[in-house]
């Protein structure tokens, strides 16, 4: 149950027929086998609880971890929700953890299997794990098990609105159709300017990260991180400063929740300590030059234990 909407506790075993609003069967085909994660997804979902996700939908065949992530987010936002019952104590209707479970309903869960390593002993709903392990048994019980989704997120939360709510925020999640490709052999972007960034930042793979570098061009055997955004947009003819906090505070950024675009920055750190920065080129990946020891190479721009802090997009 959502704590802000004020909706029904988290309900037992009973499995209610339920009509769902014309568009829902669409959302469904989308989420069943969702594959990666859409650039939305990984711009709202903690790293953490991703990886959580993911690791436990596969404790349930037909069961996508696009479907345990929207539940995460509406009951309370991937445990960001201040409110009651959250991370101690209980809600109005008596739920608690990040998927707002009632202390019987996990109780259950916990009777008929046993939760995975990882976790606390005894299994806790309030520890992320435990809740989204149990979230997946539940699930898996109450109607995925026999292919039936609809009345398996029924059970969950009995309203015919959250099961439209859990539906669309899943197939936004798992949408796969998200710009730019995400290989150097095949860009493709919006605009002009980030085209020719990516192409720069590409053909610098291999070479080695070197702290204050700026490049050949700049005299140097290889790129700090900073130094490689700098340099891909110079290329595009885009002035940017020169360190990765600098070119946070630059601008413009991209509102949180909104699909990142090729040529975007990404960074890391906090907003006033800003560590790191890569240069996004789709499918989830960047162009980075990631530390000493290592080379300028594409590699995933949400990673677990990441303090991913937002992005910029220098081409607007």
């Amino acid at each position: 149950m959502n704590a802000k909407v004020g909706a029904a506790a988290l309900a037992v075993i009973l499995l209610v027929p339920l009509l769902i609003a014309a568009g829902t069967s669409g959302a469904i085909s989308a989420v069943l086998g969702g594959g990666q994660p859409s650039a939305a997804a990984m711009a709202d979902i903690p790293a953490d609880y991703l990886a959580l996700y993911q690791e436990a939908a596969g404790a349930c065949p037909g069961l996508d971890w696009s479907i345990l992530a929207a539940i995460g987010k509406v009951e309370t936002d991937h445990g960001r929700l201040r409110a009651p019952g959250v991370t101690s104590g209980e809600n109005f209707a008596g739920a608690g953890g990040p998927m707002q479970f009632l202390a019987g309903s996990f109780a259950g869960v916990l009777a008929r299997h046993q939760i995975p390593p990882g976790g606390v002993n005894p299994p806790s709903r309030y520890n992320p794990h435990d809740a989204i392990n149990a979230a997946a048994f539940y699930l898996c019980d109450n109607g995925v098990n026999r292919g039936d989704l609809r009345a398996a997120i029924f059970a969950y939360n009995h309203a015919d609105w959250y099961v439209k709510k859990v539906l669309d925020q899943a197939s936004r999640y798992a949408d796969a159709a998200t710009i730019g490709t995400g290989d150097c052999n095949a860009v493709a972007a919006t605009n002009a300017a980030a085209t020719a960034a990516i192409n720069y930042a590409c053909g610098q793979r291999g070479l080695p990260y070197v702290w204050g570098g700026n490049g050949p061009d700049g005299g140097h055997a290889g790129f700090d991180c900073s130094g490689l955004t700098k340099a891909a947009y110079a290329a595009a003819g885009v002035s940017l400063p020169r360190t990765a906090q600098t070119q946070f505070n630059a601008g413009p950024h991209v509102p949180a929740g909104q699909p990142l675009l090729p040529g975007d920055l990404v960074f890391y750190g906090t907003p006033a300590r800003i560590h790191h920065v890569g240069l996004y080129i789709g499918g989830g990946s960047m162009v980075d030059a990631p530390d000493f020891g290592q080379v300028v190479k594409i590699e995933p721009y949400r990673y677990k234990g990441d303090d991913y802090a937002g992005a910029t997009r220098p081409s607007n």
